[in-house]
């Protein structure tokens, strides 16, 4: 294996969003990765990335990306329901794998790819990056730690944007079967940094809908359905005790960003950003012991796993991931979100969509 991880990625497309914001920049500072191959659905535009980003290597079809003894792992960046055909293929091949979140369409086929990685025997990543963050890092240490003694109460909320108008080429996603709206995306990140910090839930009440059922379309001049859910409100408790509270939304104007507030019996501790908990910019930590004073406290550079020099904001927490996946392919020990830890996430919105459909507090398997 090459001193660098040789990585190949799927949905290298130079005016990709979230690509282009997080991971491309992130890839081309790491000193861990080096992105040796991408790959699109057309020969074009591979080509036109590949010259971006410096690959060697351009394929516009992923089966036989994942099939080059040039690559050692692969990134699979594309929308949801496109995630399971090339994961299954990068595993198949013997490849280590990092998908984005969600990591399938239905927890069906996250089971099915968690089941394939564990009995292929190769390094996952899901990309929860709440969990590589340093701000929340350093809370779940001093959670753990003792700083607040026992955690009484906690509440998330995140208000992202929502727009009302959009062209129809962005509109896939109001179809609530493709797996990509609030619930999934957003509240899966929400939650799922809850769950790091705190602990798993105990059992949920939970409200799931859609208040902005119609969109128009900018190109179409006419307005069509959503399915998808826009906002989620849960109600719960904690296996550790802690009445627990999160709402997510998606909103048309200045939405508030994120903000979580944990209350304990000797402190307290708050930690918030102006777009989400898993986005690379660094989360303001406030904390108080004994004072109705919260005061800044300083995240420590043990939580870093970049360099220095690393690029801030949206690159940053994928840095911190890719760094780490290299770690686990060369060791073997992952400290990494695996596909089982999407599979168990994945359960756990199947719980609360359910709690919504029925209108009854459930228990958390």
């Amino acid at each position: 294996m090459a001193n660098k991880i040789r990585l190949g990625f799927v949905g290298a497309n130079v005016s990709s969003t979230w690509s282009s914001q997080s991971h491309y920049p992130a890839l081309l500072a790491s000193p861990d990765v080096e992105l040796t191959a991408v790959c699109t659905s057309r020969s074009e535009s591979a080509e036109e990335a590949r010259k971006a980003f410096g690959a060697k290597f351009a394929f516009h079809d992923f089966r036989e990306m994942v099939a080059s003894p040039e690559i050692d792992a692969v990134a699979v960046v594309v929308r949801v329901p496109l995630h399971y055909e090339p994961t299954k293929a990068a595993i198949e091949a013997g490849k280590h794998v990092y998908t984005e979140w969600p990591l399938g369409r239905t927890t069906a086929e996250a089971e099915e790819l968690a089941t394939l990685a564990r009995a292929k025997g190769v390094q996952t990543v899901v990309g929860l990056q709440s969990r590589v963050s340093p701000a929340l890092l350093y809370i779940k240490e001093l959670i753990d730690t003792g700083y607040m003694g026992e955690v009484l109460s906690c509440q998330v909320t995140t208000m992202r944007d929502g727009a009302l108008q959009r062209p129809s080429s962005r509109n896939w996603n109001l179809d609530a079967s493709q797996g990509a709206n609030t619930l999934t995306i957003a509240n899966g990140h929400v939650i799922d940094a809850l769950r790091f910090v705190l602990g798993d839930f105990k059992r949920v009440a939970c409200m799931v809908t859609t208040q902005v059922q119609q969109i128009y379309e900018t190109d179409t001049q006419q307005f069509v359905a959503a399915t998808s859910p826009d906002n989620v409100r849960v109600s719960g408790q904690l296996e550790r005790g802690a009445a627990a509270s999160v709402h997510v939304g998606a909103v048309p104007w200045a939405g508030s960003g994120f903000r979580m507030e944990i209350y304990g019996r000797e402190g307290t501790i708050v930690t918030t950003g102006s777009v989400s908990s898993q986005r690379g910019e660094m989360l303001r930590v406030q904390g108080a012991q004994g004072s109705h004073e919260l005061q800044d406290l300083t995240i420590p550079d043990r939580f870093v796993y970049v360099p220095d020099d690393f690029p801030k904001g949206d690159p940053f927490n994928v840095g911190q991931m890719y760094a780490l996946f290299a770690e686990a392919i060369r060791t073997g020990q992952s400290r990494l979100p695996t596909f089982d830890t999407a599979v168990d996430l994945h359960r756990f919105l199947d719980t609360i969509k359910e709690a919504s459909d029925t209108g009854r507090e459930l228990p958390v398997a």
